[in-house]
């Protein structure tokens, strides 16, 4: 009733039901206390008022029972309050290992979006009805933050870090995206719209557009190279390979390494992942990994987020070797 009286935007996400539950939920409590201890503060003013001077405010013996109530109770509620929120929150933060990706990159005033497949898109994202959608988010300059209503997801989008959202729309149309971040001065133009689509259309789209140059880090829609094989171009551009092939002593093989722990030189471990990938190309000597010399330069300024992304989509594509496992838990520096 609400979303027809345009008090709230449309449901069309799986978890919208359960986000717009869980406010009504909180809504009605607040109220009916409200109301409660509105309701009691008049009764009681009417009740106890002072009715003449000689009045004496009368000695008010304790009940144990009526205390308990009024604590067991509301803790009984705000036990309810947290449970559920944080079953929609663990919800919320854990994509379906199957989920479709989709890299997203915030800058002063777009959205510059990502697919896998090679598709790219400037605010507008094109999604398939019913499959799972994991967003990696980061930006360019300031903090920025992802926000559609209807799906009822809001996530930021910060400067020199990864984070995901992630979300299965569940009717087909065009739905709002803002930047729920003050950015700057126009902020309130950053606007795109999110395009739920038949599987068989948004796969006709996906295929469709007029090819652009990928290598160049073009901020402009169309189709390109998949991902990964615009990361394997820029890979081998930049000369990494020199460093990383097989046998070499300056870097390690990163064929199947990104999900293990690595040792640091100083002792400590770190989970290879998507951040740890980003800062050892953009810094590689912040945690350098035991056995390996810091001989990589460094490419930050060189590479846009965009390329940046296309490289972990690279690396995150390459198969397992043999002794990878074991190389990727002892030494081995990552990078580009």
């Amino acid at each position: 009733m609400l979303e027809r009286l345009g008090l709230l935007p449309p449901q069309a996400s799986t978890v919208a039901l359960q986000t717009d539950m869980l406010y009504a939920f909180l809504v009605a409590i607040s109220v009916f206390f409200a109301v409660l201890i509105a309701v009691a503060v008049i009764a009681f003013s009417v009740m106890y008022r002072r009715r003449s001077e000689n009045d004496v405010t009368p000695y008010i013996h304790g009940s144990t029972a009526l205390e308990i109530a009024w604590s067991v109770i509301p803790l009984g509620v705000a036990m309810v309050m947290f449970g559920w929120g944080a079953h929609l929150f663990v919800t919320l933060k854990r994509p379906p290992d199957d989920a479709l990706q989709v890299n997203v990159v915030g800058k002063q005033w777009m959205w510059k979006i990502q697919h896998l497949e090679g598709r790219r898109e400037i605010n507008e994202l094109h999604v398939p009805l019913g499959r799972p959608v994991k967003l990696t988010l980061t930006s360019e300059d300031v903090i920025h933050s992802f926000y559609v209503p209807a799906f009822r997801i809001k996530q930021d989008a910060v400067p020199g870090r990864y984070t995901t959202a992630w979300f299965e729309a569940t009717r087909i149309g065009s739905y709002h995206l803002f930047c729920a971040e003050y950015c700057g001065t126009m902020h309130s133009g950053m606007i795109g719209k999110v395009i739920v689509m038949d599987p068989a259309d948004y796969q006709a789209w996906l295929t469709s557009g007029a090819a652009v140059p990928v290598a160049a880090g073009a901020a402009a829609d169309g189709a390109g190279p998949n991902l990964a094989a615009a990361g394997k171009d820029l890979f081998e551009q930049k000369g990494c390979l020199t460093c990383h092939q097989p046998g070499s002593v300056l870097g390690p093989q990163l064929a199947g390494i990104v999900g293990h722990s690595v040792e640091l030189q100083d002792g400590t471990t770190v989970t290879v992942d998507d951040d740890y990938l980003r800062e050892s190309i953009l810094t590689p000597a912040a945690k350098l990994v035991k056995g390996f010399a810091p001989v990589m330069p460094t490419f930050k300024g060189q590479l846009t987020e965009e390329q940046v992304m296309q490289l972990i989509a690279y690396i995150k594509s390459l198969g397992p070797s043999a002794g990878t496992a074991g190389a990727a838990a002892g030494t081995g520096k990552t990078g580009s």
